[in-house]
């Protein structure tokens, strides 16, 4: 029997994620069309921030997968660090959904998003256009034991330096550091999935320092952004 599939995000209260999502999911229909040769049934939910609670949207999804003739649900978590949400929040609702479906519906968890080691490429495409620069890997952060470790590692293989939005080292720490050794053109590059307010946020905390360090030159990055290559990195973690 064909499998449903369901992309879980955060939710924002700003309209450029959702609206992200919504591509995301186009871009994984294509695919999945061209690998199954059928049109695939594929939604997306959010975490947070949504009139109904994850679990509930899960239900109805299931529902919706059982009429149908799909048998199995396969969650595709958009999240890029192994923080509290990934590891905790989405398997609990995950259980509540399964326990309303019951054993018609099986619902499966994929491995999130930011686990595919190929993720690092997108990263190094930017990297490449400004080699001349330090470059500061920026990810949100998460006070979870050894979430971190990927960004770290991540950072290291890119010859970046890893900074946070919410747990230190800062981003000011960070580009004090590199102005220590003189380093004087420091691009920032922010491991968010989409513009939106932490991204809005980045952006003017750089207009700051750039008032505070006039001789550095500074360049931010994209965010990663709704892609046919995300959506094939996306397509991977399914197989596994």
């Amino acid at each position: 029997m064909p499998s449903a599939y369901l992309l879980v995000s955060h939710g924002s209260r700003d309209p450029r994620p959702e609206i992200a999502m919504q591509q995301l999911a186009r871009l994984m229909r294509d695919k999945l069309r061209s690998s199954y040769n059928q049109e695939p049934l594929l939604d997306v939910a959010y975490l947070e921030l949504s009139p109904e609670p994850l679990h509930e949207q899960i239900k109805k999804f299931g529902e919706k997968a059982l009429a149908s003739g799909c048998d199995r649900i396969n969650i595709l978590p958009i999240f890029l660090l192994p923080g509290v949400h990934v590891m905790k929040d989405i398997p609990d609702e995950i259980a509540l959904a399964q326990q309303a479906l019951g054993q018609d519906m099986k619902i499966e968890l994929k491995p999130y998003l930011g686990s595919n080691p190929n993720l690092q490429t997108l990263l190094a495409k930017q990297i490449a256009e400004k080699k001349t620069a330090a470059w500061i890997l920026l990810a949100h952060g998460s006070r979870r034991p050894n979430s971190l470790e990927p960004v770290e590692a991540m950072a290291q293989n890119l010859a970046a330096i890893a900074a946070y939005w919410a747990v230190p080292p800062s981003l000011e720490s960070r580009v004090k550091e590199l102005i220590a050794v003189s380093k004087w053109e420091i691009a920032i590059l922010p491991y968010f999935l989409f513009a939106g307010g932490i991204t809005d946020a980045i952006a003017q905390s750089i207009e700051t320092l750039k008032l505070q360090f006039p001789l550095v030159n500074f360049h931010m990055a994209q965010p990663l952004g709704a892609s046919t290559e995300l959506a094939e990195l996306i397509g991977d973690l399914i197989d596994r």
